[in-house]
């Protein structure tokens, strides 16, 4: 009979533990790493989200942006760092699904190393050329391409983004053989793009918005189902004869695995309070983004599902980084 004492005696004070954690949470700066490049929408939703719970928790919420190989190290930093919510990752479905499949080894396991704490917001990515393109709508790309298998170029944010994926999957889903040019950051890409040095790219919608709004780039379709209401006439890739294309990446925080629930909790729960105030919406909205608010749990099985979704796309497309 003792065992089994023991063993309900541990439980409880490992909660009771957790619960106390939680209640002094936090009580020093929490490092939030972006294993992105300053300047895209991993970066911008990180910053802001940053300052929005620095603010509530009267704590400095320190963004520390560690780019490299696709996201592995700065998700690798998190993964190994210790699980007691003072370390904590902001990332993207394109680094955190799909790195699991692009690598035949990681030094991390995507689900099983981190606990997922909450989303944060899901965006389509629009497909641009240069404002001066000669390439007219969608389907004079699609025309062009087919009419000229090689000359026709996209750019990406690097070998195995989801940039690269989604223009490798347009040109399996329309038969076109555009060519890859990679970048090391989605900003670099876009001037070239708008330069005119690449014919396209298919760019997060926060990226893309400035240059748009400049003049600089044209978007001429968007990645998901429905249109996007920062820029309502660009029509969807589905509705121009590939109706099961639709994409709209999430962004999220994720923490070390055996973080404890109750910090966990408090993180979502704090978070989802931000994103439904007016504010928050209205800044999102701006950035082209729809607000994603859901259980820590809900988020595990999103995280899941994906991971099983782009191995398919990696598969398909023959893309790997090793």
């Amino acid at each position: 009979m003792l065992k089994p004492i023991a063993w309900v005696l541990t439980a409880v004070l490992a909660a009771v533990s957790s619960m106390a954690a939680a209640q002094v949470y936090p009580s020093k700066p929490i490092k939030l790493i972006v294993p992105q490049a300053p300047g895209g929408a991993t970066d911008v939703f990180a910053r802001y989200l940053a300052q929005q719970l620095g603010a509530v928790w009267n704590q400095p919420v320190v963004v520390d942006n560690r780019a490299g190989a696709a996201g592995v190290i700065g998700t690798d930093a998190v993964a190994k760092a210790a699980p007691d919510g003072y370390t904590l990752l902001f990332t993207y479905a394109g680094s955190q699904a799909v790195n699991q499949s692009l690598y035949s080894k990681l030094p991390f396991d995507s689900v099983k190393d981190f606990a997922t704490v909450t989303p944060v917001a899901t965006t389509p990515f629009f497909l641009v050329v240069a404002s001066g393109s000669p390439i007219t709508d969608f389907h004079d790309l699609i025309a062009r391409a087919k009419a000229q298998p090689g000359p026709v170029t996209y750019a990406t944010s690097g070998n195995g983004s989801i940039n690269q994926l989604l223009s490798e999957s347009l040109n399996i889903e329309a038969g076109t053989k555009i060519v890859h040019i990679p970048y090391k950051a989605i900003s670099a890409a876009l001037m070239d793009v708008a330069s005119g040095r690449v014919d396209n790219a298919f760019a997060a919608v926060p990226s893309a918005l400035p240059l748009l709004k400049g003049g600089k780039l044209r978007a001429i379709a968007v990645s998901s189902s429905k249109r996007n209401s920062s820029l309502p006439d660009v029509p969807t890739i589905a509705e121009m004869g590939y109706p099961q294309f639709d994409v709209r990446p999430w962004w999220g925080v994720l923490a070390p695995a055996g973080t404890p629930k109750a910090i966990i909790d408090k993180v979502n729960t704090d978070v989802a309070k931000i994103l439904r105030t007016p504010e928050a919406q209205r800044f999102f909205h701006d950035q082209g983004a729809d607000v994603f608010v859901t259980s820590p749990s809900d988020f595990q099985q999103i995280l899941e599902s994906d991971v099983i979704k782009w191995a398919k796309v990696v598969k398909a497309s023959g893309a790997r980084l090793d």
